[in-house]
């Protein structure tokens, strides 16, 4: 369904500090930015099942490659302060005043500090399986996290080093959805085409920064962002999967517990792509949201 729906939607550019930045969109209304994680592989594609959906419901849903993501061009800085900063530059150029921010994974973090610093630029937010949104738990609890988090992480620092087969990129994907039906031989090769040459090359340089930023001492400065969610002066939504990785239903039963009127909603059978295992869940819940 989703690779049907990829031959309707025609890959558009802007230019935005000077990178080409691909867009794809569905729909007239109200914009909806859709904005993908981190993972290998990632890009606006994450949403094909959501745009259509989101159009029909009277929304212009529009998702983009993150720089060094998909087909948008790789940036010199592979921070995830210089992708967010751009952000706002990508809605002037598109001529977008205000916006709902619908963000993945770790995209959620991005749209959470966005909205903290411009809240008059973005109307609501929509957070899907964002862990580092959740609350730690007490030591004892995080011990054995599971057996497919354990897989992941080997097969992320592995595919750092060396760029991932076919193959890999199924089991990557299959520790990240709890719906195997999903990944067809054509999703496969749409992920798998996303995750090798420049991407792969921007990938490394991504956790070769990141390496090296945990080497330097931390600064505090302040509360976790996590502790600001009630911060946000829009409306906020946030999404997990009950079989998401790092033990994601205890944390945000716990963030709920912390901050009782938060709009959390955890979805059965769904693991870490909440954009594909629960399409149709995530609609429901968004929609009306959204029209709120």
């Amino acid at each position: 369904m989703a690779t049907e729906l990829k031959g309707k939607l025609a890959d558009k550019y802007v230019d935005v500090d000077g990178l080409r930045i691909r867009t794809i969109e569905a729909g007239q209304g109200p914009v909806a930015l859709l904005f993908h994680g981190a993972s290998l592989g990632s890009s606006a594609d994450v949403f094909i099942r959501n745009m259509d959906p989101l159009a029909k419901a009277g929304f212009r849903a529009i998702a983009f490659d993150q720089p060094g993501f998909g087909l948008s061009d790789v940036p010199a800085d592979h921070s995830v302060a210089y992708r967010r900063k751009m952000v706002p530059k990508m809605l002037d150029a598109m001529g977008l005043k205000k916006v709902a921010l619908v963000a993945h994974s770790q995209a959620g973090g991005m749209a959470v500090q966005l909205a903290l610093q411009e809240p008059e630029r973005y109307s609501h937010v929509v957070v899907l399986g964002t862990g580092s949104l959740l609350p730690p738990l007490e030591e004892k609890k995080t011990q054995g996290e599971g057996r497919e988090a354990a897989v992941q992480q080997r097969l992320e620092r592995r595919m750092a080093q060396a760029e991932p087969t076919i193959d890999d990129t199924r089991k990557l994907l299959e520790a990240n959805l709890f719906h195997h039906e999903l990944i067809t031989p054509e999703e496969l090769a749409l992920r798998h085409s996303r995750s090798v040459g420049r991407n792969f090359e921007a990938f490394v340089a991504r956790n070769a920064e990141a390496e090296e930023a945990k080497k330097k001492p931390k600064e505090k400065s302040g509360p976790e962002l996590w502790q600001r969610l009630t911060e946000l002066k829009m409306p906020l939504l946030m999404i997990f999967g009950r079989n998401d990785r790092a033990n994601a239903y205890e944390r945000a039963t716990l963030l709920k517990e912390k901050y009782p009127r938060l709009n959390l909603h955890i979805v059965d059978g769904c693991k870490h792509l909440v954009p594909w295992d629960a399409a149709d869940e995530m609609i429901r819940l968004v929609v009306p949201f959204l029209k709120s």
